[in-house]
């Protein structure tokens, strides 16, 4: 690794496993110094266990205020500051439209949405000049996929709200910008609420449509994760960089 965020205070949600925790297990071999927020405790301290003393662990939920105002006083203790804020907790359901009533839309939303703002919004204050914040939102803003219409919708907001904060946030000196991951090999991929039957010949579908010819990694987010918060990508702002092994190209 080349320490391109050496000496950096990064914060990351839903850190405990996929895309969250190979951005963690990234941002420390580039030499930052991590706060990882998840609800599975385990995962969390095997995260601590394998980095050195570089992650520290918060256990908690980023729809409940307590538990996101507990990551903002334990960061502010042990750091003093933060460099990088990646709100990257996130679900995913398959909801029919006929069953997409308000309660649906709130479950996806409340963490999709709302946790992602309110976690950049409380540790505002505390984002250094030169800081950078990273929405991750979908591919699926740019392509419908039958059932995926409140999840699609609540990473559509998000990225408006990442575009409109870039403008917002800028003379601050804070750079904000979007990852918009594909199709990625996550535990999250099985939590969709599909049978595996039918996750496997949706996994197939895809995959044809995929350059590559198979899901992307985790990894393949991470690295473009560290890239923003780098000095490499200083002038880069309100932007959404859409990873999806060329999905959306057609």
């Amino acid at each position: 690794m080349q320490n391109r965020l050496d000496g950096k205070i990064a914060v990351v949600t839903g850190a405990s496993s996929g895309i969250g925790r190979s951005i963690v297990e990234h941002f420390v071999a580039e030499g930052a110094r991590v706060v990882a927020f998840a609800r599975n405790t385990a995962a969390l301290q095997a995260l601590v266990a394998a980095s050195g003393g570089q992650v520290l662990a918060v256990s908690g939920d980023v729809t409940r205020a307590d538990d996101l105002q507990r990551l903002v006083d334990d960061t502010m203790q042990a750091c003093g500051g933060v460099d990088i804020v990646i709100p990257n907790a996130g679900i995913a359901r398959v909801v029919p439209f006929e069953n997409s009533d308000a309660e649906a839309f709130a479950t996806q939303f409340s963490v999709n949405l709302f946790g992602a703002v309110e976690t950049v919004r409380r540790f505002l204050p505390h984002i250094r000049q030169g800081g950078s914040v990273q929405f991750i939102t979908t591919f699926l803003t740019q392509v419908g996929f039958p059932g995926l219409a409140i999840y699609s919708a609540s990473k559509a907001a998000l990225k408006s709200v990442a575009q409109t904060l870039a403008a917002e946030l800028a003379p601050r000196g804070i750079r904000v910008n979007s990852i918009a991951p594909g199709p990625i090999g996550t535990p999250l991929w099985g939590t969709v609420g599909l049978p595996e039957d039918v996750l496997g010949t949706v996994a197939a579908g895809i995959n044809a449509r995929l350059m590559p010819g198979a899901f992307g990694a985790p990894q393949d987010i991470a690295a473009t994760s560290v890239f923003l918060a780098s000095e490499g990508a200083k002038n880069i702002f309100g932007q959404e960089i859409v990873v999806d092994g060329g999905y959306t190209i057609g």
